[in-house]
């Protein structure tokens, strides 16, 4: 099938490739002319592990373009899709639908024979109400379908999700439409990935509805963190405990500094002002949303109290920067409010992440940035993990000792073992563990602060 990708960024460059990988032939398109040479030239705008490789091969192989203009794409494709960004609008919450409104009229003067356009971006319900109104307005002549197909990727892991989804959402009560994306999948399909037709509403919703609940497992999660170091349990072992029963789930359930990135954030806002739009309740996405937020300036909190109370003038070392590991993407990273915080508090901060430095000397322009993680640590009074790269599991804790001023291990992420740090004369913070460690390095810090 000819497949025509409106937007070349994270989620269509992602489905464009994964699309062509199956045999599609694939157009991706972005009025973005130099991301546009730059992916013609090879060179991939993201970092995504294995994705240079599949633009690569099918690039080689034909199966896969890239252009500005969509004109002729379009007029090829069985499929449009429609995979541009739908940021937050500011200071409302609501997703900024101009870019998916004006790729549906781009699409509709392109429009040459019956052709699905199918809504990928993450968008509110309604959206493809508009999209087909926009197109039939502009071209009542056109044979078209308009469905939602939502994404269901994770950042670091899009390739495998997207070539062993868990589902496959169509929203159509078009049987037609519906057929054409069963064939389009059908690869997956024969891996008995189950493709689940409902209304384009339902499609719409059950994105938002996916990432809300994962938001708040997350939430949930830290929150009995901070009730178990209260009460001296171990969230580790907590989450363990509920992750067994099979309605539950192990998966995010994993504490830290809260939530992150370009879809969790955006998405609950935008429920939640869908939700007051249609005069429904959202308040457990509202609470959800409103617990993240003070998540972060608690783990600064955290890292000013390991410290004994004071950072001024302290030297914090952090290691990772971007919401997860295996991205360069630090939108809405709990790093970034966390650094601000120590900063407005007077510390003086050094960073280092493998992948994410690049966009966060956009964000933090402020802080030192070094070339590795010894580096980071050298001379500081407190080392903060962020971010659980795997690089960062297997540090070198004797090698740091003999850097750091003062041995202070702030982890984030739990991914080291209190007892292990300790052994190398560390004190040892992390989330949702009994208490503070008292040990003399602890107490001489606090003496130093004074």
């Amino acid at each position: 099938m000819r497949v025509a990708m409106i937007g070349a960024g994270y989620v269509g460059l992602v489905s464009g490739a994964c699309l062509a990988d199956f045999g599609h032939t694939v157009s991706c398109i972005d009025k973005d002319r130099a991301r546009i040479a730059a992916l013609n030239r090879g060179e991939i705008p993201i970092y995504e592990p294995g994705l240079q490789d599949l633009v690569t091969a099918n690039m080689r192989q034909g199966r896969l373009s890239f252009a500005a203009d969509l004109t002729e794409a379009v007029r090829g494709a069985d499929v449009v899709f429609i995979a541009v960004g739908t940021p937050s609008r500011r200071g409302e919450g609501g997703a900024d639908l101009s870019f998916a409104y004006q790729a549906a009229r781009d699409i509709a003067a392109a429009l040459e024979r019956y052709t699905v356009v199918a809504t990928k971006s993450t968008v509110p319900v309604g959206t493809g109400d508009e999209v087909e109104r926009i197109i039939r307005e502009a071209r009542p002549d056109a044979d078209m379908s308009v469905v939602s197909n939502p994404e269901f990727l994770r950042e670091g892991a899009a390739i495998s999700d997207f070539k062993r989804p868990a589902r496959i959402i169509v929203g159509t009560e078009d049987e037609r439409a519906a057929a054409v994306m069963r064939e389009l999948y059908r690869p997956l399909c024969h891996d008995h990935a189950p493709l689940v037709v409902v209304s384009r509403r339902t499609a719409e919703l059950s994105k938002y509805a996916a990432n809300a609940f994962l938001a708040t497992k997350v939430t949930f999660i830290n929150e009995i963190a901070d009730l178990c170091e209260r009460v001296g349990a171990d969230v580790q072992d907590v989450a363990r405990s509920i992750g067994l029963d099979d309605r539950i789930g192990a998966r995010y359930l994993d504490a830290g500094p809260g939530y992150g990135g370009s879809c969790f954030p955006k998405d609950t806002l935008a429920l939640i002002r869908t939700a007051r739009e249609h005069g429904a309740a959202s308040r457990i996405v509202e609470t959800v949303v409103a617990v993240n937020d003070e998540r972060r300036l608690a783990m600064a909190r955290k890292v000013v109290a390991a410290c004994g109370g004071e950072v001024r003038d302290k030297r914090v070392a952090v290691l990772g920067l971007t919401f997860k590991p295996n991205t360069d993407d630090i939108r809405e990273a709990p790093s970034i409010a966390v650094v601000s915080a120590l900063q407005e508090a007077g510390a003086r901060l050094r960073a280092y992440d493998p992948e994410g430095m690049a966009q966060a000397r956009l964000v933090l322009p402020d802080v030192d940035y070094a070339d590795d993680a010894y580096a980071c640590a050298e001379g500081a009074d407190v080392l903060v993990i962020m971010t659980e790269w795997d690089a960062f599991r297997t540090l070198d804790l004797e090698r740091l000792g003999r850097l750091m001023r003062h041995l202070v291990l702030v982890d984030l992420r739990n991914i080291y073992r209190p007892d292990e740090a300790r052994r190398h004369g560390f004190t040892y913070v992390g989330i949702g563990r009994p208490g503070l460690d008292h040990s003399p390095e602890a107490r001489d810090l606090k003496a130093a602060t004074r």
